[in-house]
């Protein structure tokens, strides 16, 4: 089954949010944009709206994580929704229950949604193929293959810092290219909205061998490849997927691929600096860089509450809460009108 048949419903609306492949340039400026209108909800003073009250949201993670399934959960109950946090290794799964059995019994629950995190690509695609009619799902991340809300953060963060033309950008990624679901969804997430021009920049072990089909330009020199560059998107070095002498060592990566700000003299002036987390500080960049003026890592990390939020709402979405939404946006706009300046 193709991506897009399975992610969208008979109307060409998002049902299940698994990769950003197949999926086209307006219905990721339609995620951008429901986020912009949730990018306000935590400046509220109750910070809720009632979209997905009565709803049900498990999070569902098989790996170890802080940002994204904390960012979930709260944008899950910014939502109204109700969330169950299933600790994995404390759950029948460690007795011998199937991932499938483990699915039946919650879906007996009345869940609504699952967000996954699993360590086998297609883990996601698996779970969303066997699901009731009614149950959503989100990838939050399976192996190597995806990480679309991270990916759509970070192209809101873009879009908020250099503006919505990312046809005039330069963008590149660099670091752990081979191991990085962040990226690959970065990639088509990027080239789906037109970006100028998409680099990846990594020693020749790190970079897949299918790179040249991804639509990017490969750098192996961290000067040449930020020159000129936009945006720079840093990645984790994945040590726990590496297999083999991929490194020499972490400080002879650093001192050729890591990111310092006399090798950011080579981009733009007003580069904007982007990070996925968590961050290896000596290793993938120096901590002048992190945390300076031109770092929008902090930023990444809240704007991937809005981008959750509308994530969640329009897969779960249906024609009788598009008015609540509706009526959300004019409360929120009269709530800042009425602000004092």
């Amino acid at each position: 089954m193709k991506h897009g048949s399975l992610q969208l419903d008979s109307q060409g609306r998002l049902r299940h949010f698994l990769t950003i492949q197949g999926l086209d340039h307006q219905l990721l400026n339609d995620i951008l944009d429901t986020a912009e209108s949730f990018a306000g909800v935590a400046e509220q003073s109750v910070k809720k709206v009632p979209l997905l009250r009565g709803k049900v949201i498990v999070n569902l993670f098989f790996e170890a994580s802080t940002r994204t399934r904390t960012t979930f959960e709260l944008a899950a109950k910014r939502l109204s929704a109700d969330v169950l946090n299933i600790n994995i290794t404390q759950s029948s799964t460690v007795k011998g229950e199937t991932l499938l059995d483990t699915l039946r019994n919650l879906e007996a629950m009345h869940v609504d949604m699952f967000v996954v995190r699993h360590a086998d690509s297609g883990a996601a695609h698996f779970i969303a193929s066997n699901v009731a009619p009614h149950v959503s799902v989100i990838n939050a991340g399976d192996g190597r293959h995806a990480h679309p809300t991270q990916a759509m953060l970070d192209m809101f963060t873009i879009r908020r810092t250099k503006g919505p033309d990312f046809g005039r950008l330069r963008v590149a990624i660099v670091g752990d290219i081979l191991h990085s679901r962040v990226a690959r969804s970065q990639i088509h997430a990027l080239n789906v909205l037109n970006t100028g021009e998409v680099r990846v920049v990594a020693p020749k072990t790190l970079v897949p061998a299918d790179a040249g089909t991804l639509g990017v330009h490969v750098y192996h020199d961290l000067r040449e490849g930020v020159t000129d560059a936009d945006v720079v998107i840093m990645l984790r070095l994945q040590r726990e997927r590496m297999q083999g002498a991929l490194l020499p060592s972490e400080h002879e990566y650093y001192e050729l691929f890591g990111v310092t700000e006399e090798k950011l003299a080579y981009a733009k002036p007003d580069v904007t600096i982007m990070h996925p987390g968590p961050i290896n500080r000596g290793v993938e960049m120096d901590s002048e860089v992190a945390d300076g003026p031109r770092s929008v890592i902090l930023e990444q990390v809240t704007h991937g509450i809005a981008v959750r939020m509308a994530v969640m709402w329009m897969a779960m979405r249906k024609k009788d809460n598009n008015g609540e939404h509706r009526k959300c946006q004019a409360r929120e706009r009269k709530a800042q009108q009425q602000q004092p300046r």
